[in-house]
């Protein structure tokens, strides 16, 4: 397992999109203002912004009583397969969802929460 990027989850992604590229000079590695997800590159170290309603459109009601979550950023795990981990974990980790492809992401993701309610990502590349 690894741990690829930060995810930042933004209400306004293009206002944010631009702080990060043209007020903090981060090269943008993947995205552009109107893909609603980027990835910058500063200094070795990837971050991702995402637009938030889109996550939580993801995630669905899965962790949630009343279908509505805060959260602000997310921890991204790359796995060798997604299953595999899935597996091993299901009876260990609280809250984590089956796999599922999200093919417009190019990835097999589950999502699950760490004992204080942080959110967290592992996935695999399915392209």
């Amino acid at each position: 397992m690894e741990l690829t990027h930060v995810r930042l989850l933004v209400d306004d992604y293009q206002t944010c999109f631009n702080f990060y590229r043209d007020t903090l000079g981060f090269e943008v590695t993947w995205g552009d203002e109107n893909s609603n997800y980027a990835d910058f590159a500063f200094q070795g170290v990837t971050l991702g912004v995402f637009e938030r309603k889109q996550m939580v459109e993801a995630l669905g009601n899965v962790y949630t009583e009343n279908g509505t979550r805060d959260d602000r950023a997310v921890l991204i795990l790359r796995v060798d397969n997604v299953m595999e981990t899935y597996r091993e974990w299901k009876d260990k980790v609280t809250f984590i969802t089956e796999p599922v492809e999200q093919k417009d992401w190019g990835i097999k993701v589950a999502h699950f929460r760490d004992p204080d309610g942080n959110l967290l990502e592992i996935y695999e590349s399915i392209m």
